[in-house]
């Protein structure tokens, strides 16, 4: 079976978002970014080992495919952005009642019950399944027992208030996998949930 990976960033605090305030994270959408290159090169290998990344609709419908795609047409030379090829040239499923058909390459949307869906997809072969998605999306996901494996990019930063992923039932004890710190201030926590 495959392992679902859910990935956020989070505030030292444990928010995910203030109140469309991005400035804390230390690298969000935009092309500038101050991951180190350790970091970069490590995230690089994380998602060559996705072959299937799961997508919110919020998140296609923010513009997430349209705008890795223009990054991996502005810099297909540049090793940091190997990864918005990946995200391009991998199949994508975005799961929504509201969608009836894909308007993005690669993509299919699936419908339905959201544990059945996902463990339809969990059960089909391959590889590892990354999921990208806003902070209701996530806890749907958590609150449904789906996470496999949980990967915190803790930004050094607090936010004091905002929104979280774990105020669902859901996931309450966590087993650590691995952290690892990086020089742009970030620590990645990876865990898996306990039973």
């Amino acid at each position: 079976m495959r392992k679902l990976i859910l990935q956020m960033q989070v505030s030292v605090d444990g928010f995910v978002g203030a109140a469309g305030d991005h400035d804390w994270q230390v690298w969000g959408w935009g092309d500038e970014n101050r991951w180190d290159e350790a970091l970069k090169r490590d995230f690089n290998t994380y998602i060559r080992s996705v072959d299937t990344i799961l997508l919110s609709r919020k998140m296609v419908d923010d513009g997430y495919l349209s705008h890795w795609g223009q990054a991996a047409k502005r810099y297909p030379q540049d090793p940091f952005y190997a990864f918005a090829q990946r995200v391009i040239d991998v199949p994508k499923v975005v799961l929504s009642d509201r969608l009836g058909v894909s308007r993005w390459e690669r993509t299919v949307v699936r419908s339905g019950d959201l544990p059945r869906e996902v463990g339809a997809l969990k059960a089909e072969g391959g590889g590892n399944i990354a999921v990208f998605g806003g902070a209701g999306f996530a806890s749907s996901l958590i609150a449904a027992g789906l996470v496999d494996e949980f990967q915190f990019y803790v930004n050094p930063a607090t936010l004091g208030g905002g929104t979280r992923i774990f105020d669902q039932a859901g996931v309450r004890k966590l087993c650590l996998l691995g952290s690892k710190a990086y020089e742009c201030g970030i620590v990645v926590n990876r865990y898996a949930p306990t039973t």
